[in-house]
């Protein structure tokens, strides 16, 4: 195996002192070695392809330069991995290294997670969810900073980038008015998980101010079965039929799909779908492409890390806490139109 360069490496083919590099290298050379040396030595580093060595760094700084993140299901699950990944990506750029852990959904874990993290001595923690929930942070007064993505604690002692899904809900619903639909059945997501609420609270609202009936909503869960379901039950019972569905997410909006070809119904031709999520397994690949609402993860997972390197730079004592919410933008695709004329309408 190649030897990795030294900085003594660097000294001798700048033909300087080892402490010159050191200046240079950590950006204090400016007035104590000369501009020629200061080359000299930047060139030899490039040479050399030279990095200094993490863990003698970190025993000059008393720092690891590394960052736990803890999270329930991310991490071995295909969904929301845009957070990690704009999370991990910011985190590089500054300089860090993430230490990932995923406890699977048991809360056993957790603590030993972030107890293996703490004895690896990480500079701060991050941890997200893989679904929008309440959380307490364990780690509140250990020492490190914490931010939270995808969740929130209950009494805001903590920052937590969440994302706006009011607004999102909201945002389906009036795409779909604005369109001409009238007749806009929720397919709702299940009562446990607490965006269901909130983005029925932003449905209600757009309904509420274009002066429409809303009609009763049907837990359509999350899975293209139950979509399935819940959608072939709301077209074979509501008369008349609603011109549009909204769906709990990608997944349950896809077995709505198919649930109206199998009634021999097209959409968008006669029945509009929107999603939510815009899981890019599932929107931008069905017949027709679903119009849906994104969910923020890689903003969130770059929001939150941004937030935490900027706590640690600034220190233990800065104020950090409350939620920060995320727009949830429309993405507008091919499985909406306007609704079809009806007799008597």
């Amino acid at each position: 195996m190649t030897r990795r360069a030294t900085s003594q490496d660097v000294a001798d083919r700048a033909g300087v002192s080892r402490s010159a590099v050191s200046l240079v290298l950590n950006g204090r050379g400016a007035g104590n070695i000369s501009a020629a040396n200061q080359a000299a030595i930047l060139a030899a580093a490039r040479e050399l392809d030279y990095r200094p060595n993490p863990v003698a760094l970190s025993l000059r700084t008393q720092r690891s330069a590394t960052i736990g993140v803890v999270t329930d299901a991310i991490a071995t699950a295909g969904y929301a991995g845009r957070l990690l990944q704009g999370a991990s990506e910011r985190a590089a750029a500054h300089g860090y290294l993430l230490l990932v852990i995923d406890t699977q959904r048991d809360p056993s874990q957790e603590a030993r997670a972030f107890d293996t993290l703490r004895d690896r001595q990480v500079d701060g923690f991050l941890f997200a969810a893989m679904s929008l929930r309440s959380y307490e942070p364990s780690p509140v007064g250990s020492g490190a900073p914490i931010v939270l993505a995808n969740c929130f604690d209950p009494d805001d002692r903590v920052l937590g980038f969440v994302p706006d899904e009011i607004a999102g809900g909201a945002a389906a619903a009036r795409h779909l008015v604005e369109r001409g639909h009238r007749d806009i059945v929720l397919l709702a997501g299940t009562p446990d998980v607490v965006a269901t609420h909130l983005r029925e609270q932003g449905y209600l609202e757009v309904m509420a101010a274009a002066g429409l009936a809303v009609p009763p909503s049907v837990v359509g869960g999350w899975d293209i079965e139950q979509g399935h379901a819940a959608a072939t039950h709301v077209l074979t019972t509501r008369d008349p039929l609603p011109t549009a569905l909204i769906c709990a997410n990608d997944r349950a909006a896809a077995g709505a799909v198919l649930a109206a070809a199998n009634l021999g119904l097209s959409v968008p031709g006669d029945l509009s779908v929107v999603g939510y999520d815009d899981d890019q397994n599932v929107a931008p690949t069905m017949v027709p492409a679903l119009t849906t609402v994104r969910l923020p993860h890689r903003e969130m997972g770059e929001a939150a890390m941004q937030a935490l390197l900027d706590r640690m730079v600034e220190g233990a004592d800065s104020p950090i806490a409350g939620r920060v919410l995320l727009d949830c933008p429309l993405v507008v695709r091919d499985s909406v139109a306007a609704p079809a004329p009806r007799p008597g309408r």
